[in-house]
C-alpha cells in the first residue's frame, strides 16, 4: 500500500502547485486540473489508510507534498533556494524515510 501512498503524495504536489496556476480559481483549466488532482490525492490517501496507520500515512503524504511543493516552488516560481531551506527539506525526507522504515514498509 506504500506505492499508493506515494502516488497520493505526488498528486498532492500536483494540486498544491495547481493552486498557484489556478490564480485563485479564476483560471478555469488550471482550477479543474487542481480539483481533479486533489480528489485523486484524497482518494488514494483514503485507500492507503485502509492498510497503513492513519498517522503514519498522513505524515508521509504531507511530507511528500511538502518536499515536492517546496522543491517545485524553487524551480517554477523562483522561490529562494538557500542552504537552510534545502537542509530543512532534507529533514522532512529523513522523517518520511524513517516512518517508512519503522512501519515495516515495503
Amino acid at each position: 500500500m506504500w506505492h499508493v501512498l506515494v502516488l497520493a503524495g505526488l498528486f498532492e504536489i500536483a494540486w498544491a502547485i495547481g493552486l498557484s496556476y489556478s490564480d485563485g480559481f479564476t483560471n478555469p483549466r488550471a482550477s479543474i486540473a487542481t480539483v481533479i488532482a486533489l480528489a485523486i490525492s484524497m482518494f488514494l490517501l483514503a485507500r492507503a489508510v485502509q492498510e497503513l496507520p492513519v498517522g503514519t500515512a498522513y505524515a508521509v503524504w504531507t511530507g511528500i507534498g511538502a518536499v515536492g511543493t517546496a522543491t517545485l516552488g524553487v524551480v517554477l516560481f523562483d522561490e529562494p533556494a538557500t542552504l537552510a531551506r534545502a537542509g530543512f527539506i532534507g529533514l522532512i525526507v529523513v522523517g518520511i524515510v524513517g516512518l517508512h522504515a519503522v512501519s515495516g514498509g515495503h
